[in-house]
């Protein structure tokens, strides 16, 4: 066999891997509702979307945020107020609370992007409790007791949004758009350099390029996409509350990024999903969920270093080599 064959066999595989692993992808979002409740699946793809918003800070930019709380609640509640008191459409109602995230996003981003490591985290952090106290405090936002009772509305005045497995299948578009515009970014010169960035950002500097002005637009992408996972759930669920803008809304997202694998586009959506699943059946258990969930996410760390896609791609890395090899 020439070496020519050799390559072309060794390049073809993976894309066929993932070739194959796309399409069961596609044909388990598709029937997925039919066996599990579209509801939970809906939120379930709403927080995959946020976890890999996140990523893209945390896991191509090297930048720990503790502050995505607030595009994601925001936005939430942004949505919701719209379409109940202002009777926007579904789409102008996602598209205001895009416009609203990507907007505090680049505040958020100006004021906190010249810091680094502890020090951008405690700015994050910081203003993103300035956003849970407008929360409590302004009077669109219904306090405590948050924007119930909102109305889903119709999909460009033809699809009724009020049937729950519409809305599923809505929300998953939505999503996929949402998870091709981050593989996009990311494989793309943009995405480059973000990696570049994180590995020397000294080197990165002394060739010219400024890296503050690409961490903002990294900034800025997660934080319409966070915004657009928050509306979405807001609708979905017809309320926007308090819990999708404390600080412990940012910690949980940060640890379902870290559970499912850094610096990969299927990684976070994986922890996502494990944690949805788990706070959904340990719900009725009678155990302590955040505890349970805190022990998991230990173990997880200790024995998958790289996370659970990022540990499973590396065994499947070496077996293929080892293959290779024999």
């Amino acid at each position: 066999m020439s070496l020519q064959s050799v390559s072309k066999s060794q390049t073809s595989q993976p894309v066929s891997v993932r070739a194959i692993f796309l399409v069961a992808l596609v044909v388990i979002s598709l029937v997925a509702p039919f066996f599990v409740y579209p509801l939970f699946l809906t939120k379930m793809l709403c927080f995959i979307l946020f976890a890999s918003a996140v990523n893209i800070v945390l896991g191509y930019s090297g930048l720990l945020t503790l502050g995505h709380a607030a595009f994601f609640g925001g936005a939430a509640y942004i949505a919701a107020h719209a379409m109940k008191v202002w009777g926007t459409p579904f789409e102008v109602a996602i598209l205001l609370a895009v416009a609203f995230s990507s907007a505090l996003g680049l505040l958020f981003g100006f004021l906190a992007i010249r810091r680094q490591g502890i020090y951008f985290a405690m700015v994050t952090l910081a203003l993103a409790q300035m956003i849970y106290f407008l929360a409590i405090q302004m009077p669109f936002t219904g306090g405590e007791d948050g924007i119930t009772a909102v109305p889903r509305g119709m999909l460009f005045g033809v699809i009724d949004l009020h049937d729950t497995l519409t809305m599923y299948y809505v929300v998953l578009v939505l999503v996929a758009f949402g998870m091709l515009v981050i593989w996009r970014a990311i494989n793309s010169p943009f995405g480059h350099v973000l990696a570049a960035i994180k590995e020397n950002e000294a080197r990165v500097t002394s060739l010219g390029i400024q890296p503050n002005r690409y961490k903002l637009i990294a900034f800025v992408l997660s934080a319409a996409l966070s915004g657009l996972a928050g509306a979405l759930k807001a609708i979905a669920f017809q309320v926007a509350s308090l819990a999708d803008v404390t600080w412990h809304m940012s910690g949980e997202v940060v640890l379902m990024t870290l559970l499912g694998g850094l610096s990969t586009l299927i990684g976070p959506g994986i922890g996502a999903a494990v944690v949805i699943a788990l706070e959904h059946y340990l719900s009725t258990s009678g155990l302590p969920i955040m505890f349970m969930i805190g022990l998991i996410f230990m173990v997880c760390v200790m024995l998958f270093r790289r996370g659970i896609y990022g540990e499973l791609r590396e065994w499947y890395r070496r077996s293929r080599s080892a293959r290779d090899h024999s």
